[in-house]
């Protein structure tokens, strides 16, 4: 569930961005905000969990450095400070989203800004 904060964006800019022929104008316009609002209700049950009952979680995704006296993880850690900053980001990209599809919504380049726009919230949330 915490990594779906996080991939979501990227779930919804695949299929904006590389199935916007199949899906069509209003498919690619309505899908990314669809994507950021399962976001923002994750992360919304993430603070919930989380902060307010304070248990961090730390998910352990892949080795990074292995030596003979330790092992360096690659991973994502979901404290208090983390998931405020998830909810505020995520709720302010929603509304950027929804502003978007109605501000862009007669150009004919909306399938590749949305998608951008999605992309752009995923390396986001990985790199802060």
């Amino acid at each position: 569930m915490y990594l779906f904060i996080v991939f979501s964006p990227l779930i919804s800019t695949l299929i904006s961005g590389l199935s916007s022929h199949w899906i069509g104008k209003l498919g690619a316009k309505y899908i990314p905000p669809i994507g950021i609002f399962f976001s923002l209700s994750s992360s919304l049950y993430a603070f919930y969990t989380v902060a307010l009952s304070q248990s961090p979680v730390l998910i352990r995704v892949s080795p990074w450095i292995t030596t003979e006296l330790s092992t360096i993880y690659w991973g994502f850690l979901f404290d208090t400070l983390t998931c405020v900053r998830l909810v505020v980001v995520t709720s302010i990209s929603f509304c950027v989203h929804m502003y978007s599809t109605t501000y862009i919504g007669e150009d004919p380049h909306l399938p590749r800004f949305m998608s951008y726009l999605s992309f752009f919230l995923h390396f986001l949330y990985l790199f802060w």
